[in-house]
């Protein structure tokens, strides 16, 4: 028997799985359902014990049912290697984001490869969700802004933070950023 706690996080695992089967962002999730894009993350974190009537409201945007919900089994994946083109595409725009697997549940780490075209930004309402966040630019120039610090970093530069504290991420220059990162838990 799960206690709460456990509950929590199941609930969140299992929305996350099911909102990638459906192709939908956070962001897309929760402005279809009127809520904040903090609001999915949280629960998807296992960090908000949502109610039956939230938890509907938020599924009526995939659509699933709560009993498809509650029956829907994720089975966690077992694969070790991926090639280039077996990355999974959640960005969009001018921002590329290719994780590595599909199906993240029951894993507690995402990486990801980032491909920022010059200008690509993260949007200018900051980010703000659980977990931490690290990552090292490859290519290109990216201006980091964490709370009230922001510094332009260059190849070889990196950055690391809790992801509670408002953040966003802007290409600068004229060439495409390429940037390597990971958080956990997973947030996308």
């Amino acid at each position: 028997m799960l206690n709460s706690d456990d509950f929590t996080k199941e609930v969140g695992q299992r929305l996350r799985s099911i909102r990638l089967a459906h192709k939908l962002s956070q962001r897309e999730l929760a402005k279809k359902v009127g809520v904040t894009n903090g609001t999915i993350s949280l629960i998807e974190s296992g960090k908000m014990n949502t109610s039956v009537s939230a938890l509907k409201r938020v599924l009526e945007g995939i659509p699933i049912g709560l009993s498809e919900f509650f029956s829907y089994e994720p089975e966690r994946s077992e694969k070790i290697f991926f090639s280039a083109e077996e990355l999974t595409e959640i960005g969009k725009g001018r921002i590329s984001y290719k994780q590595v697997g599909s199906n993240l549940f029951g894993h507690n780490l995402q990486m990801i490869h980032e491909i920022y075209e010059p200008g690509g930004d993260t949007g200018r309402v900051m980010l703000s969700h659980e977990g931490e966040e690290v990552g090292i630019v490859l290519e290109g120039r990216l201006e980091v802004t964490v709370g009230d610090q922001r510094k332009l970093l260059g190849p070889g530069d990196a950055y690391m933070f809790e992801s509670t504290q408002p953040h966003r991420f802007k290409a600068t220059g004229p060439d495409r950023c390429v940037v390597v990162s990971a958080c956990t838990p997973p947030s996308f």
